[in-house]
């Protein structure tokens, strides 16, 4: 079937919480709609052109996973039925159709919880210049991509849109946490990044890294925000998996390599992407989800 795009929702009727670089919120008090759209971003800038099924990818794993961890923690997902979201949005049950999620309302961490299972990114960049990610010494001699055992707990900063997240130490986490909740968060991002880095390794995946969002609402612990996606997640097919280099990827590979191939200057206004490029990354997301849930969201 030929997929229908969403690049930005006007819900005039709807009150608009937020957008983010993929979603546009919405709230409804205690609840709130999250719509996953198809933009993309790449350097930290949203481009113009969308990735046809982008976000009912990124729904449907999400979805997915967060069903395969709800006995390790809570989540925020209340239903992804648009009969049964609030009566306001049944004008637009074609557009929220496999796209948004109706989740509880949360007060988000002010830390990101990111989960290194491979050495990679900005994590092999600073091994490289010290040794160490984020606080963390390792053994010298370590190659790019080498798999981490046991994986390591980097939390980050949470940047403004356009703004890079910077890497911190648990220490410093700890201290806008407080220890009791630093040490939560760090042993259920590990506890999650493990299960799911063994179910997606029996499925050819590798989860490299993932970044963790966590909330408090009545003063527990929630897992919210999107999960285990090729957007939040570095996944690597385990066919071409070589340590030693950089890894081919599902995920917006094509775009940063087209837009690194021409004279940008990685600021916005981003550049239209080709229709081929578009094609190839949609089908990336869409690899992904099949592989990993074997839904098929093409047909």
């Amino acid at each position: 079937m030929t997929e229908s795009v969403v690049h930005w929702t006007e819900f005039h009727d709807l009150v608009l919480h937020a957008r983010g670089k993929v979603r546009d919120i919405y709230d409804f008090g205690d609840s709130l709609l999250l719509v996953a759209t198809d933009r993309i971003s790449a350097f930290d800038v949203v481009l113009p052109t969308a990735i046809p099924g982008k976000g009912r990818v990124l729904t449907a794993l999400s979805a997915f996973w967060f069903q395969m961890t709800a006995d390790l923690t809570p989540n925020h997902l209340i239903t992804t039925d648009v009969e049964a979201y609030p009566k306001a949005c049944q004008p637009y049950r074609e557009t929220l159709a496999g796209r948004s999620m109706l989740v509880r309302k949360t007060k988000p961490l002010p830390i990101e919880c990111i989960v290194r299972g491979y050495l990679s990114g900005s994590g092999w960049a600073e091994y490289q210049k010290t040794g160490a990610v984020c606080g963390i010494s390792l053994p010298a001699g370590l190659l790019e991509s080498c798999r981490l055992d046991p994986p390591l707990f980097t939390p980050s900063t949470k940047a403004e849109q356009g703004a890079h997240d910077v890497n911190i130490t648990f220490d410093e986490a700890a201290a806008q946490l407080g220890l009791e909740l630093a040490e939560r968060v760090r042993d259920l991002s590990l506890a999650l990044y493990e299960r799911a880095r063994a179910y997606a390794l029996e499925r050819g995946i590798i989860i490299a890294d993932t970044k963790f969002e966590f909330g408090l609402l009545d003063g527990n612990l929630i897992f919210i925000d999107e999960v285990l996606t090729p957007d939040s997640s570095r996944f690597w097919p385990c066919d071409t998996y070589t340590p030693g280099r950089s890894q081919p990827s599902y995920d917006k590979q094509f775009v940063r390599d087209y837009l690194k191939s021409i004279a940008w200057e990685m600021k916005a206004p981003g550049p239209e992407l080709p229709p081929e490029i578009v094609a190839r990354t949609s089908a990336k997301y869409q690899e992904a989800l099949i592989q990993l849930t074997g839904a098929d969201l093409s047909s």
